[in-house]
């Protein structure tokens, strides 16, 4: 089975080698040259465009930014759609807005090409392992057809539904917790500093106590260690979170903390630290 991955950033370009090492012919398409350099040194066919991916491959893996991205991969000059073909499947792993992936799933369904809405959370290191999560929503049966390859690719799959848009909600839902998460975690380390405790100690404590979680333990091991070097961007948790109350306020829900959460990743970003790893919250909390 040839796989097609568009987008090869952090977790793109993690995903390519776990299929590379699993066997797969791995082909991508990313529009920095030095995304492509890397992709060729880890053994995948580089490919000219979108529509050039396609034409190569059985399955195609869109992982880029956001919706305006897509667009230009689907329908942008040398776009995928010109060249897909009925039978291939399209996995979308964006984080993107639930009405745009149904405004896909539904493009690509009038060329007949099957379109699962299968956005992915673990970050990087989980994405090379494998042991990243997966969610998905639309036709079973499409998922049938590659579930091999959906298992070489994650280690926890979830089925939210036979309706694309639906896998696309519960990663928002998932993102909005996972930002107040790391939130209220890097707050509570930058009290602990400011009433004079050693917050090496009470990371220690939170970790082993009610008040951890993964996203905690994952940011705050690197924030304590002024360790910033982006595993995924402080813009990149901001745009899903923006996303993530958009969707709470279309349906009347209120969201007050991650709206708190939401406005420390703004000041984050505001503060020139778009590109740094989004455990840089810290940063801007214990100046707070």
């Amino acid at each position: 089975m040839k796989i097609g991955v568009i987008g090869v950033g952090n977790m793109g370009m993690n995903i390519a080698r776990r299929l590379i090492a699993k066997g797969y012919a791995v082909h991508t398409r990313d529009v920095r040259p030095e995304a492509d350099a890397e992709a060729r040194s880890i053994g995948a066919k580089v490919e000219p465009s979108a529509a050039a991916l396609a034409r190569a491959v059985d399955v195609v893996v869109i992982i880029v930014l956001n919706a305006q991205q897509i667009d230009d991969v689907l329908t942008g000059p040398h776009g995928a759609l010109s060249a897909l073909r009925s039978g291939q499947i399209v996995l979308l792993s964006s984080t993107i807005a639930p009405t745009d992936t149904i405004r896909y799933a539904e493009l690509l369904s009038a060329r007949g090409v099957a379109c699962l809405d299968a956005p992915v959370s673990g970050g990087p290191v989980r994405a090379r392992e494998g042991t990243m999560s997966l969610m998905w929503a639309g036709n079973p049966d499409s998922f049938t057809r590659i579930a091999p390859l959906i298992a070489d690719m994650a280690g926890k799959v979830f089925r939210i539904s036979d309706r694309p848009g639906d896998a696309a909600k519960a990663k928002l839902v998932n993102n909005l917790l996972a930002g107040t998460n790391l939130v209220a975690g890097a707050a509570a380390i930058a009290l602990a500093e400011r009433v004079g405790l050693d917050p090496k100690v009470v990371f220690d404590l939170i970790c082993g106590s009610s008040g951890t979680s993964w996203v905690f333990a994952d940011r705050m091991t690197r924030a304590l260690e002024d360790d910033y070097v982006p595993r995924s961007f402080a813009h990149i948790l901001t745009k899903d979170m923006t996303l993530a109350t958009e969707m709470a306020r279309a349906a009347g829900f209120a969201t007050p903390a991650g709206d708190y959460a939401l406005d420390i990743f703004k000041a984050t970003c505001a503060a020139g630290l778009a590109e740094e790893d989004d455990a840089s919250v810290f940063k801007v909390l214990r100046k707070s």
